[in-house]
């Protein structure tokens, strides 16, 4: 009977023998990997060749021949289209230029390599020359304008480089480090610049044919850029399709190139800006306008691409309307701003306001009014400490309450105006249905001589309160003393 040790060693064994493989995957994939490295390293050496031969291969390849050969042979005969009844991936010159867009592309990526050999054959005469001259071409043609000469004040390099790039490269070439290279090596770099400038006229010739077909292809792009750029659009984007695919604010900035101002005023020149910059609507805008209105083409012509790719209008009616549009757009920006009118006054108010008023709103008024105690303490005479409640200028100041030289705090509160108002019309009010008299006066008055006797009311009234005595119930009255008679 098998013991736990036993058990528990036989499991062990299985997991030891399920692991064996796992091993043995990861040091299949380890080599594998160490395989594709070795390769990605006999790649680079191939490009560190001396031999020219192995670095470009590209002019010698059996495709580069034929498609160079059928564009040689369409530019001399011609082409007649014939868009009825021919679906356009059908045709064969549209294929074609499908296969030239192509070519460009790999050409454009030839001239890159070409122009790392020759950078590295001409490092050691020229060290400064790669960071003073960028583009590809322009390069090949300097050095092979230069060669091996010392003194550049010799060499005539008016027409390839503008005019304060040649002046920088004279200054930097008198003090260089560099050192004439060998007849191999400069013979070497010569063949190199030449192969790089018979590849750049075919890039051109490849353009040419279609830029030829462009009316065909990209109507709408063509009627928006013109033939020229938009051939070089597609040939820098790949294809009809990879243009279409592309942001706009990338094929802005397709063909552009990297510029050296050698330290000269940056005013007057166009950055992010390619092949775009060669259109009419570009060169007919005022210089303030144009990189708005660069990006209103780069749209403009996306969207003009996307319509050719998918054949939505063979007219270019559609690249006429954008074109229009574009035209319109840059005319609305050069108009001058309107004029300020002046902005009149408003029509005064000729009818009173309708507020409330009346005896309940002069009350709220008087309610809420500021007293005059408030109002004391609310000022402060000028040079006199006030009172607080704390002392000291502590709490809640009192003002000029106290200051009227009475010594108190207390203000004596005045009868207001409503109620001054409301007590003389109540005195001056005549009780009575005739207005004559009260209802508790008599005509009969009782007197110690005869009793009884008839009088006027009205006339003793008049005549007490005429005098200096008043009736009984006066406010300024006093009691009086009849003697008797």
């Amino acid at each position: 009977m098998a013991t736990l040790a036993d058990s528990f060693l036989a499991d062990l064994e299985d997991l030891s023998d399920n692991e064996m493989p796992i091993e043995d995957e990861e040091n299949d994939d380890a080599g594998e990997e160490a395989e594709n490295v070795d390769d990605d390293v006999a790649d680079v050496e191939t490009l560190n060749y001396d031999d020219l031969d192995s670095v470009s291969k590209l002019q010698k390849s059996q495709r580069y021949l034929d498609i160079m050969q059928k564009v040689e042979e369409a530019l001399q005969n011609g082409s007649e289209i014939t868009r009825n009844g021919i679906v356009l991936e059908d045709d064969p010159e549209y294929q074609l230029i499908v296969d030239c867009n192509a070519l460009s592309v790999d050409i454009e990526n030839e001239i890159v390599i070409i122009h790392n050999f020759i950078r590295d054959k001409y490092r050691l005469k020229f060290p400064e020359l790669e960071s003073l001259v960028h583009h590809p071409i322009d390069y090949a043609r300097v050095v092979k304008k230069i060669g091996n000469e010392i003194d550049l004040t010799l060499v005539d390099l008016e027409g390839l480089l503008p005019s304060a790039i040649i002046m920088v490269v004279s200054v930097t070439a008198s003090t260089t480090s560099g050192k004439p290279l060998s007849e191999e090596n400069l013979q070497k770099t010569l063949d190199a610049c030449d192969r790089a400038l018979a590849l750049d006229a075919a890039k051109k010739k490849v353009l040419d044919f279609v830029e030829s077909r462009m009316g065909y292809i990209a109507p709408n792009l063509s009627a928006i850029a013109g033939s020229a750029v938009a051939a070089k659009l597609m040939g820098t984007a790949g294809g009809l399709s990879s243009l279409a695919k592309m942001p706009a604010c990338n094929v802005q900035l397709l063909g552009a190139k990297k510029k050296n101002l050698a330290g000269f005023s940056t005013a007057t020149s166009q950055f992010r800006v390619g092949y775009l910059e060669q259109t009419e609507i570009f060169q007919s805008t005022p210089p303030a306008l144009r990189m708005r209105a660069c990006r209103l083409l780069a749209a403009k012509s996306t969207l003009a691409a996307r319509v050719d790719s998918t054949r939505g209008d063979s007219t270019g009616k559609t690249g006429r309307n954008l074109r229009e549009e574009i035209r319109k757009k840059i005319e609305k920006w050069q108009e001058p701003p309107p004029a300020k009118q002046p902005k009149p006054l408003p029509v005064p108010d000729s009818e009173p306001k309708k507020k409330r008023g009346g005896r309940r709103l002069r009350k709220m008024k008087e309610r809420y009014a500021v007293t005059d105690m408030r109002k004391l303490a609310n000022r402060m005479q000028f040079g006199v400490p006030e009172e607080s409640s704390l002392g000291d200028g502590l709490g809640e100041g009192y003002g000029m309450l106290g200051q009227a030289g009475s010594g108190k705090l207390r203000v004596s509160v005045g009868q207001s105006k409503l109620a001054a108002k409301v007590a003389k019309r109540f005195k001056e009010k005549n009780y009575g249905s005739s207005g004559a008299t009260s209802g508790l006066t008599s005509s009969l008055a009782f007197t110690p001589v005869q009793g009884i006797e008839l009088t006027n009311p009205q006339a003793h009234g008049s005549h007490l309160g005429s005098g200096t005595q008043s009736t009984y119930f006066s406010e300024t009255g006093t009691f009086s003393k009849i003697k008797r008679t």
